[in-house]
């Protein structure tokens, strides 16, 4: 029997800007279909984040549910926003209830609760905020953005995680010239540092969510 919260535990109210069924373009699961659930609010502000998470619509856990399982689809990606500023354990106890694999990404400036998601894919941005402690030192996949940093940064954080991605910064506010010379030098770097393997935004590519 599934056990699923009370009726006032489906109160719980989340910021949701959106939820949305398509493909993950990116990272480790690149090309795997997944229902994502981009939640409001960021404790950073990047100044070439492609997300608007300043407007959303409050959503309560139940309302969430019902959405999510309107889709032919057992996997179900946490982002934001910073999606760590929510209450994860009710929702995701919720949903692993119903049989859905659960992965987050998250800039690891917040702990995660523990033995409630299946996969963690950390995204630093200490490339903009080098005094902000990283708290989730380890997970499945660390994903760093690359603006020209010097990747020795991540020499003790790297060992927390089995996967190492580097994907190159795009600006939409920047010219074709620098987005391509960003492209460029991502792809030396990984070339000089081979731990890493690219990461690349293929969802963009096709003019998808």
């Amino acid at each position: 029997m599934v056990l699923l919260p009370t009726d006032s535990g489906l109160e719980q109210v989340y910021p949701i800007v959106e939820i949305f069924h398509s493909i993950q373009g990116e990272g480790y699961h690149a090309g795997e279909a997944s229902v994502f659930i981009r939640f409001g609010r960021c404790n950073l502000r990047c100044p070439w984040c492609d997300t608007e998470f300043d407007e959303w619509e409050d959503m309560t856990l139940g309302q969430l549910i019902d959405a999510v399982t309107r889709f032919d689809c057992d996997r179900v990606i946490l982002t934001g926003g910073e999606p760590a500023l929510q209450d994860l354990p009710s929702l995701c106890n919720s949903l692993k209830a119903l049989g859905y694999y659960i992965s987050i990404e998250t800039n690891g400036t917040i702990a995660l609760p523990t033995g409630i998601i299946d996969w963690v894919c950390v995204s630093p941005k200490d490339q903009e905020y080098p005094d902000v402690a990283i708290r989730q030192q380890e997970g499945d996949e660390l994903k760093v953005v690359y603006l020209g940093q010097d990747m020795t940064m991540y020499d003790n954080l790297k060992q927390g995680f089995q996967h190492l991605f580097l994907q190159p910064c795009y600006d939409e506010g920047k010219s074709v010239e620098w987005n391509g010379l960003n492209f460029h030098q991502t792809y030396e770097a990984v070339k000089a540092n081979p731990t890493w393997r690219l990461s690349l935004q293929t969802h963009k590519w096709m003019c998808v969510e």
